[in-house]
């Protein structure tokens, strides 16, 4: 009985432990919120509240329709579209091929793509502008879809490759016996399995396009071809121009997609990190 109210009251603090934690992650975004709905733009000289002072939805008005917000909209998704597409088309026969068979050079290869991504893109920044530069790629979306695709592409292989890896090779054998095909045996017994992990990886490689910056400053030029993450900078690159409560509504509306998506595919998300994690 002792034991049992002491672990009651352990996990009793536990919990209350992270209420508090969650209850302090909410606060910046509270506080954006409280900005984004605010009439004046003097945050840094006004006292910290939570209620905005003058409410208003102007500045979700000024940003949908008097700035070029829904075009970098359009612009990002035109390089998560492209991104996702081609980074699951490689790495998914890739990670199959890599988890199922086994050649020379195999864990050669494996270790060397995971040692590339595992250096900062932006060590490769200059090379990469000489590359794409005499081949006219610079301040183009085919360009910076490449660089997204090489960066991507290796994670989107590990990930999945450990997770095919939990999948019991009986169950191909199964599918031999009943007659089925190679491509048969992948499309409709390996991939509907691997379904979490493909989820995961494509929502990954989803937000890290969605908040890429850098690579979106240095290889695009003009406000026509912001991404998100570009055009908020844009909304405060000087001094004297910064409108915090229109940033903030930029900010907010620009999180609510990546919000909306996790929402909807949290029940793959431990499954489809956790089994991708494992070692093959």
């Amino acid at each position: 009985m002792h034991r049992r109210t002491k672990h009651r009251i352990k996990m009793s603090l536990l919990n209350l432990f992270f209420i508090v934690a969650c209850l302090l992650c909410i606060v910046p975004i509270l506080y954006t919120l409280s900005v984004s709905l605010n009439g004046t733009n003097n945050i840094l000289s006004g006292s910290f509240s939570f209620v905005p002072k003058e409410f208003t939805l102007d500045n979700y008005k000024a940003v949908l329709f008097n700035k070029p917000y829904l075009l970098w909209l359009k612009n990002t998704l035109i390089l998560v579209v492209a991104t996702v597409t081609i980074s699951l088309a490689v790495a998914i026969p890739a990670a199959y091929a890599f988890s199922r068979f086994r050649f020379i050079g195999r864990k050669t290869i494996l270790y060397i793509l995971i040692i590339l991504n595992a250096f900062p893109s932006i060590l490769s920044m200059f090379a990469i502008y000489r590359i794409l530069m005499p081949m006219k790629l610079v301040n183009s979306y085919l360009g910076l879809i490449l660089i997204y695709v090489g960066t991507m592409a290796i994670f989107g292989l590990w990930n999945m490759k450990g997770y095919f890896d939990t999948i019991p090779i009986e169950i191909e054998e199964a599918g031999k016996i009943d007659g089925a095909n190679d491509f048969q045996l992948v499309t409709k017994l390996i991939l509907p399995l691997a379904k979490p992990s493909i989820i995961v990886t494509a929502v990954m490689i989803i937000i890290f396009v969605w908040n890429e910056y850098i690579f979106a400053v240095t290889f695009m030029t003009g406000a026509e071809k912001y991404t998100l993450a570009a055009g908020l900078y844009a909304l405060q690159a000087t001094q004297y121009t910064r409108n915090w409560p229109i940033f903030s509504a930029a900010s907010l509306l620009t999180a609510i997609p990546i919000l909306i998506i996790f929402l909807v595919i949290q029940r793959n998300m431990v499954s489809g990190l956790t089994a991708g994690g494992v070692k093959g």
